[in-house]
């Protein structure tokens, strides 16, 4: 399309990309006082001075200035509650945005005008406010049904009010979005009903209307019309005596008269387009629209070019026959400006791209910065449950510990061995948990260690003895002897790994055999691939379920057994082996048993890399008299660290926060300090710190009920010698102790 006449306001003249978006703005300033009846006269003045400014800056082109005061508008029309104020302000500031080629808060704009509209339910600002959004789509070449859809929506809307001004607009608009759309025919049918409403329309409403059917019988070739059509805006303009803009009506009158031959009536007409756009140029340099200037200056190179083909057409008319010359000259100054007509749409289509690329990233940005977020929650979360849920496990652990080792209460034994028993399993529950959010959350660490192979499993299988007994098992271990003592590995995931199998072997075998067996794959100098097996012979897993089993929260549904688990030990055992690029295999049959197995590379651990065998410390021994200073906020914690420790005749001083403990540090001896992490008042690390201002000998222990791995280097920060994670097992807890006294008095 080419018509540019109408104005959003007196100065400022629509660009041809944008007139049709802007043209429903004229009509949201004369509705800007009609809905702002509510506000207080002051607020309503204040307001209405700060439309003026904005109205002011937008119509000289300083669309920043502008946005700026209609960001205040909307603010002092929230702040009074004034809805139309508010409303017609969003409307303001997506014209603002769409001025500075921001599309993407112009829709928001617009979308928060339309939902004001709906709640103030008023039918004119509905209509208009479909009309913003038909008309920000329609200036998308791939938005062209959504832009229907709103156009539509606001002929609707305004033919069910029987509002003829808005009606005819709407017409319009929805025409024009179609020819810009390169759809003439479909568009011809709106501006048929816009015709029936352009004398209740403004004299630029109405020009547009007649121009735009100019233009379309231009491309018909229907001259006699465009000439009509034309000549009624001329006279239209002469008769109101109006300052309507007619460049782009006698650029059109000025292509119709070429094309019917009549070379000198097109070059006058020609010559009056030239003048006015000229004085366009001069009008957008004074008031230092450099964006709408270099729109205008792109317009300027396509209109040179078809100047300098009318001027060489009219010398050819004159002088057919003379020189040759001209024509080549005419050729290559028409391959010139074509050259740069290509450079310039290659120059605006590479902008566009990385626009919309810039816009992508920053999309993309703030979904990572959610997901980090997200994360971020989820892992407190799990640390805030672990110690939750632990902290009274600690307590039911250590005192059925310490009630099994009562002989006053040995005919109990069988029922304290069963409620220890169930506190165990709820911890290995908890643990499976916040082991699958570690792993999922790839926040787990190698930790690579020289152990003994053969004590490791030792250690691992001797867990499973109360579970081995109640359900009448034999466990078996077999280790090859060309497995070597000493290797180097992570002994916390492989410990996992081989705690997760045997407890599903054991879970799910009754009156059986569970045989582990492990042994040498290869052997070399430094390396060994060692072979994993847990064998049982219980109720195997059927066929149709051997690929679930390693979901998460998935069972084996086998209605022989009580309890099941939480369906998350063999997905455990699944990511953590595949974290060391291998996987766990099995073979299996249902009523006959099952085997699981892999295969791991380990570094055999060197002579010098051995641990020395270091004399027991005797912990009874070493703990007898020692003054121990327990801070615990959890009385219940308080009474079974007192007891197990009183037990190898401890003496044990109790505080109840971290204040309390620093008091009693200052102005008491003691061998050593256990000291919660989480309390009130003062937390275990600050109270650390305080001690450490005047005593920097005494071992300070850290219990703890949270995963050791996401506090370590705090705690070891403020202060803390070692740490202890409840519940513990009694045996390492004392020999924890006694290491660090011993560390001491060396």
């Amino acid at each position: 399309m080419g018509f540019p006449l109408f104005y959003i306001f007196p100065q400022f003249k629509i660009t041809p990309l944008l007139r049709n978006l802007t043209l429903s703005a004229v009509f949201f300033l004369f509705s800007l006082t009609i809905l702002s009846q509510d506000s207080t006269s002051i607020d309503r003045d204040y307001i209405n001075k700060l439309t003026d400014s904005a109205t002011t800056f937008y119509n000289t082109g300083n669309h920043s200035k502008s946005l700026e005061l209609t960001i205040k508008i909307i603010k002092a029309a929230e702040k009074i509650n004034d809805t139309g104020n508010l409303l017609n302000g969003y409307r303001y500031l997506g014209y603002d945005y769409l001025m500075l080629n921001d599309t993407i808060r112009a829709r928001d704009s617009f979308e928060k005008a339309q939902s004001l509209a709906n709640l103030i339910n008023d039918t004119q600002t509905l209509g208009l406010s479909y009309m913003d959004l038909a008309n920000l789509y329609g200036s998308s070449k791939d938005q062209l049904k959504k832009a229907l859809i709103y156009h539509k929506k606001s002929i609707e809307t305004f033919k069910a009010s029987n509002d003829s001004l808005n009606l005819g607009t709407a017409y319009y608009n929805t025409a024009y979005t179609l020819f810009d759309h390169d759809k003439p025919d479909i568009a011809a049918i709106y501006l048929y009903e816009a015709d029936k409403y352009k004398y209740a329309l403004d004299i630029n409403l109405r020009a547009g209307i007649q121009n735009s059917w100019a233009e379309y019988y231009l491309e018909k070739k229907d001259y006699e019309k465009v000439d009509y059509y034309l000549s009624e805006v001329f006279l239209d303009t002469a008769l109101h005596k109006s300052k309507l803009d007619l460049a782009d009506s006698y650029d059109l009158y000025s292509k119709s008269l070429y094309a019917q031959k009549r070379y000198k009536e097109a070059y006058e007409a020609g010559d009056k387009y030239q003048s006015l756009f000229e004085k366009n140029i001069d009008q957008l340099q004074t008031e230092k629209s450099q964006k709408v200037a270099a729109q205008y200056e792109v317009a300027q190179y396509k209109k040179d070019i078809e100047r300098t083909e009318l001027q060489n057409e009219l010398q050819a008319n004159n002088v057919r026959n003379k020189d040759r010359v001209n024509q080549i000259l005419l050729v290559v100054v028409i391959f010139f400006f074509l050259l740069i007509a290509i450079l310039l749409y290659a120059f605006f289509t590479r902008k566009k791209y990385v626009r919309n690329l810039r816009i992508k990233n920053i999309a993309y940005l703030k979904a990572k910065q959610k997901s980090e977020e997200l994360s971020r929650s989820k892992t407190e979360f799990f640390s805030t449950v672990s110690h939750e849920l632990r902290t009274p496990l600690y307590g039911v652990i250590g005192l059925s510990t310490i009630l099994l080792d009562d002989p006053a209460l040995k005919s109990h034994e069988e029922d304290i061995k069963s409620l220890k028993f169930s506190a165990d399993y709820l911890l290995a529950l908890i643990n499976d948990v916040l082991q699958i959010n570690k792993v999922d959350s790839k926040s787990l660490k190698e930790e690579f260690v020289v152990f003994n192979v053969r004590e490791l499993i030792q250690t691992i299988t001797s867990s499973f003895e109360y579970m081995r007994l109640q359900n009448n098992n034999v466990i078996i271990t077999s280790i090859k002897e060309d497995v070597p003592t000493y290797i180097k590995g992570d002994t916390i995931r492989l410990s996992q790994i081989l705690m997760n199998l045997i407890g599903n072997a054991c879970k799910f075998t009754e009156n059986g055999t569970i045989t582990v067996l492990i042994k040498a794959v290869s052997v070399s100098k430094n390396k060994c691939r060692l072979h994993f097996s847990i064998q049982d012979n219980g109720v195997g897993i059927p066929q149709e379920r051997k690929e679930r089993i390693f979901d998460e929260f998935s069972q084996i549904g086998s209605k022989h057994y009580s309890y099941q688990g939480t369906g998350l030990g063999l997905p455990i055992v699944k990511k953590l082996l595949a974290l060391h690029n291998s996987e766990i295999k099995l073979e299996s049959k249902y009523g006959e048993g099952s085997n699981f197995y892999f295969e791991l590379d380990f570094s055999i651990a060197q002579i010098n890399e051995r641990p020395e065998a270091n004399a027991p410390l005797g912990t009874s021994t070493s703990l007898q008299n020692k003054e121990i200073l327990i801070v615990d906020d959890n009385r219940i914690n308080q009474k079974v660290t007192q007891k197990i420790l009183e037990k190898s005749n401890v003496i044990c001083t109790i505080a109840g926060n971290g204040k309390d403990a620093v008091e009693k540090a200052k102005h008491s001896h003691f061998d050593l300090i256990l000291m919660d992490v989480n309390m009130p008042i003062m937390n275990g690390m600050e109270a650390t710190e305080k001690i450490r201002e005047f005593n920097q000998n005494v071992p300070i222990i850290a219990l703890t009920a949270v995963e050791i791995k996401e506090m370590r280097d705090q705690i070891y920060a403020s202060g803390m010698n070692d740490i202890i994670v409840k519940p513990y097992d009694i045996h390492k807890f004392r020999h924890t102790i006694a290491n660090n006294l011993h560390r001491l008095v060396v």
